[in-house]
């Protein structure tokens, strides 16, 4: 298995363990408000009751957002190679190893630090297109593209 498809598969395990904990987490709050329903009616008890709807809303939101995530990396061909960057691309430079999916964070495999990033971040966007010996300055940082998988 290449690095790249191993990055990948990083990747597709933190987002599926995110999207699995939040799923716990909206069905313990839908389990607290079948409770406070049961409760006494009061000020309190609709103030608690209206917090628990509000975070309920945030955690759908959130969940929401991470399986827009997943349908962005299930559409990535970890086996397509390119000689140009493209989404779905390892790229590693001169400031790090960047993989173009979806804004993830980093993980670190084999002793190996990887950004995954979106192709519209302002990095992203400005690598797409772009070969091995290319350099792009943002942020005033200077990249210079040393390898693609």
């Amino acid at each position: 298995m290449s690095f790249k498809s191993k990055i990948y598969s990083q990747f597709q395990f933190l987002l599926n363990q995110k999207i699995q904990q939040l799923q716990l987490v909206l069905n313990d709050l839908k389990e607290t408000g079948a409770n406070e329903t049961k409760s006494t009616a009061g000020d309190k008890h609709e103030t608690a009751l209206a917090m628990i709807q509000i975070e309920q809303a945030n955690k759908r939101a959130q969940l929401n957002e991470f399986f827009t995530q997943k349908a962005a990396l299930d559409k990535i061909d970890p086996l397509l190679l390119s000689s140009q960057v493209i989404t779905g691309s390892l790229v590693k430079t001169n400031k790090g190893a960047f993989f173009i999916s979806t804004s993830l964070g980093k993980v670190t495999l084999d002793k190996k630090e990887v950004t995954a990033i979106s192709p519209q971040s302002p990095l992203g966007s400005k690598l797409i297109g772009l070969t091995v010996g290319n350099t792009i300055e943002v942020n005033n940082n200077h990249f210079i593209i040393e390898g693609l998988e």
